[in-house]
């Protein structure tokens, strides 16, 4: 008799606007055969919220056609185990038929944002993008940051890097975190639009290595109410064309050149904004509120984790200072796609130094314990309060609507909109249960 065997089958897939992988499938012998294959997709499906078709009216109609057109550097396999197939993934770029790139495409709004920052001021960015999740189990949880918290969900834990190191995606650590059944993994840094494949690839492999052992992960921003919520933490720093860090000046305070301090500066004048998109769905702002150890507040910590915007400290033995330094952005989550909120946040700090921004105040007690004086002084502020508060924002953020433009607005705007209405009538637990099911 013969041994049936499945056809093998690759994605090439996009990471959309509300941060999900969708795309087609094709035998992986097409694309082998065929390294510049193409398939089609519509413009209309990009506007399409986390649940539910896409929105109405639709910014496009039922007109038009795309590409997806695969970056075989992204591409990741991992083997089948002899109880699933393999994964097989390839993101791919949004272009038009005629091979030109589409101005709603997520990479190339990174690309963009990229070419900005080196044309004007020869910068080059490195990205890491620390990923919280937590293991949907209905067992007591062990104790936080515990030997039993890793061992108990054993072999999971090491399967899992041990599949993110074979894809290359540069696994460094896996933490039991505070929360109930909460982990996470930080991954080594990347330059530029592959430091974002990066972090749509580690979520991917984790779904895939926990689905191999019958339990689902969430890194959803808030699974309930009152629990601990999970964070995608964006670390960047900035380099010259020749490689040299450009952060670090050992007599400034917080060790921050004057560039720094002014790219710093710009993320915080357009914080309110970039929450739209870096913090993007209606329980994204429940994880932001002072005390949650978060982003509590729109403010540069050093080495605070309740700041929007934190400086982690300086190691030693690990290597050289300047090396080391970097920004922490923390109110991210992965409800943003990673090529939008990257790509925000640049254009923001890009902004800042344009305008000879002041530096921002330091930080380094807990804003809890400030006065209303002390906030003023140190220029603490609160971020928004709702998703709506962060469209409001953005709507009068000149900055961003001119990075993203008119169509891609439109387009993120809509499905936000719409992500609002289908809430509208739910409470928040059902509304955390519901976004827990899809992120």
């Amino acid at each position: 008799m013969t041994q049936r065997r499945e056809m093998d089958l690759v994605m090439l897939g996009y990471c959309d606007l509300c941060a999900i992988v969708r795309g087609r499938w094709l035998p992986a012998t097409a694309l082998d055969d065929h390294s510049q294959a193409t398939v089609g997709w519509v413009p209309s499906a990009v506007a399409r919220p986390p649940f539910g078709r896409s929105v109405r009216p639709n910014p496009f109609g039922a007109t038009g056609d795309l590409r997806l057109r695969p970056d075989l550097s992204t591409r990741i396999r991992i083997p089948d185990d002899g109880k699933s197939t393999a994964m097989d993934l390839v993101l791919c770029d949004l272009i038009d038929p005629g091979g030109e790139p589409w101005e709603c495409c997520p990479r190339e709004f990174l690309r963009r944002a990229l070419r900005a920052l080196n044309d004007q001021l020869g910068i080059h960015v490195t990205a890491s993008f620390e990923h919280e999740f937590q293991l949907q189990l209905t067992r007591p949880a062990p104790p936080a940051m515990s030997l039993e918290a890793h061992r108990a969900i054993e072999p999971f834990a090491s399967r899992a890097m041990q599949a993110l190191h074979n894809a290359g995606l540069g696994p460094e650590q896996f933490i039991p975190e505070s929360g109930t059944h909460q982990y996470e993994i930080p991954v080594a840094p990347l330059e530029g639009v592959a430091s974002a494949d990066r972090a749509v690839m580690v979520r991917e492999v984790i779904r895939e290595m926990a689905r191999r052992e019958g339990v689902r992960p969430t890194f959803s921003p808030m699974v309930e109410p009152d629990g601990q919520g999970n964070g995608m933490h964006i670390h960047l720093s900035l380099r010259s064309r020749e490689g040299e860090p450009l952060l670090y000046d050992p007599d400034r305070p917080g060790f921050l050149s004057d560039l720094a301090s002014s790219f710093a500066a710009g993320i915080l004048s357009h914080a309110l904004a970039l929450t739209a998109l870096t913090a993007p769905s209606p329980v994204s702002h429940l994880r932001l509120q002072p005390g949650r150890r978060a982003a509590g507040t729109v403010s540069l910590g050093d080495r605070n984790r309740e700041t929007m915007l934190r400086i982690p400290p300086i190691v030693a033995g690990a290597g050289d200072a300047a090396s080391q330094l970097r920004l922490e952005y923390r109110a991210a989550d992965v409800a943003a796609n990673p090529y939008l909120a990257l790509g925000s946040i640049i254009y923001a700090g890009l902004a800042g130094v344009r305008e000879h921004a002041l530096p921002p105040v330091l930080l380094s007690r807990d804003p809890d314990h400030l006065s209303d004086t002390e906030k003023r002084e140190h220029g603490v502020g609160a971020l928004p309060a709702s998703l709506q508060e962060s469209l409001a924002a953005l709507i009068t953020d000149d900055t961003l609507q001119d990075a993203l433009g008119p169509r891609l607005y439109e387009t993120y705007s809509a499905i936000k909109h719409a992500e609002i209405d289908a809430c509208a009538d739910q409470d928040v637990p059902e509304v955390c249960a519901r976004y827990a099911g899809i992120y």
